[in-house]
């Protein structure tokens, strides 16, 4: 039997299982963990529980131990070091004029590399802006180009509900939407009404969509009423 726990890196973000081992922990605690990319500050999400061990199956990676104040002295140093490359790559590509909207840095926990998020219209030639980077920080760069959504997702805000945003709240997926569900919903299909800050149709679309498919199958099956 093996000793496994969920833990979340990013607010909303996909739950990746840990062997405990022997530490003894509960929802909420922060964490040290070995990840492919080195040693990663992570929260519990899911708390232990044990399963049994199928053959052939990897070994999963193991918790590292609890975050002690020393490690969140580094986050502390780690978003310092995030913004500060924001603004520098920023300067950077303006000075270069390249058309790519970055929007967010990521600093690995042991800061060994620094990843840029942008979006931009198609692709981007940054190999002068990665070697500026690198002169300036001294570390591993990582220029990576993401979809509007994920923006949205990373970059948080309100939706015309009033709320937070559904993507960066809770969603860890982006499912297909298309304009026929807000059909099937009786919504306007006015784009401006049924498009999120994003400006893609809204996710919560998806929310319902299968209680109305199921409505619309058991309504196809009655049939009309006779007169």
């Amino acid at each position: 039997m093996d000793t496994i726990v969920g833990i979340r890196f990013k607010p909303a973000g996909k739950i990746y299982d840990f062997n405990c081992g022997s530490f003894v922990l509960k929802t909420g605690d922060h964490v040290i963990v070995e990840t492919e990319n080195g040693l990663g500050f992570g929260v519990v999400a899911i708390p232990p529980s044990q399963i049994e061990k199928k053959e052939g199956t990897p070994p999963l990676k193991k918790i590292y131990r609890p975050a002690t104040e020393n490690d969140f002295c580094q986050l502390k140093k780690n978003s310092e070091t995030e913004t500060k490359a924001l603004e520098f790559c920023q300067q950077c590509i303006k000075e270069l004029n390249l058309h790519m909207n970055l929007f967010h840095t990521e600093s690995n926990f042991d800061a060994s590399k620094i990843t840029f998020f942008f979006t931009a219209d198609g692709r981007v030639d940054f190999r002068k802006l990665v070697k500026m980077l690198v002169k300036e920080f001294r570390t591993k760069i990582e220029m990576r180009q993401v979809g509007i959504r994920n923006q949205a997702k990373m970059c948080g805000g309100v939706g015309r509900c009033g709320r937070e945003l559904c993507c960066a709240a809770f969603m860890t997926k982006f499912d297909p939407v298309s304009i026929r569900m807000a059909k099937k919903q009786g919504l306007s299909l006015n784009p401006t009404k049924i498009s999120g800050v994003c400006g893609r149709l809204m996710c919560c679309l998806t929310f319902e969509n299968d209680a109305y498919e199921k409505r619309g199958t058991q309504h196809k099956r009655k049939g009309p009423k006779n007169q």
